[in-house]
């Protein structure tokens, strides 16, 4: 993932970061840290960790909408997050960052050559995680568990440029994340292990067709 800081030098990111009058906080693990945190009108860079941004329905059932990892970012105008019905938890130790939207656009920052760069970086975060938001509708618009595994094992494939690959979630969180039913998931993956479609040890899926 594209550090939002990259060609940027030490010297230059502290004057930008003063500039911007960031704000960080560590979390510790399995933080709601939404609890805590005005929704509106900020950008959070997660420095360190990882975090799950999650979905509950009035029946307590959870949906994980997005995990975010090491210098990916979240925000009102960029996850859904404003309602009360969301949470962002963390998944460990967890640094971040916090930006308010006015500050970037200061115009004691705009006329500074770091703050393009910084703008050019933001950027592609943006687009590299529009296109994991997209991935993830095609996931979904799958109609069966099935089709939703596969796909999901396809992108996890490509991305790691191997049949080989470990999940990133629990078998609970994956489930949660497919928007499925959790023991029909796992019946589904005993059948596609039965069937020559995969192998499983622990988290390792290796894909044999």
């Amino acid at each position: 993932m594209q550090d939002l800081f990259e060609n940027i030098s030490s010297k230059n990111k502290e004057k930008l970061l003063k500039l911007l009058k960031v704000n960080t906080v560590l979390y510790t693990k399995n933080v709601n840290i939404l609890s805590n945190v005005n929704r509106d009108n900020f950008i959070g860079i997660v420095d360190e960790g990882c975090l799950q941004i999650v979905f509950n329905d009035y029946n307590g059932n959870s949906v994980i909408i997005e995990e975010l990892n090491e210098n990916e970012i979240f925000g009102n105008l960029i996850s859904s997050i404003n309602s009360d019905d969301i949470s962002c938890i963390t998944k460990s130790n967890t640094k971040i960052t916090y930006i308010d939207y006015d500050d970037i656009i200061n115009a004691d920052i705009v006329k500074n050559d770091f703050y393009i760069i910084f703008m050019q970086n933001l950027l592609k975060i943006l687009g590299s995680q529009l296109n994991s938001k997209n991935e993830r509708i095609e996931i979904l618009t799958k109609r069966s568990i099935r089709d939703k595994l596969l796909e999901y094992f396809k992108i996890l494939s490509q991305k790691k440029g191997s049949k080989i690959f470990t999940l990133p979630f629990t078998f609970i969180e994956l489930a949660n994340y497919l928007c499925v039913d959790r023991s029909a998931m796992t019946r589904e993956l005993k059948y596609l292990k039965n069937e020559g479609f995969i192998k499983i040890d622990g988290k390792r899926v290796s894909l044999l067709y």
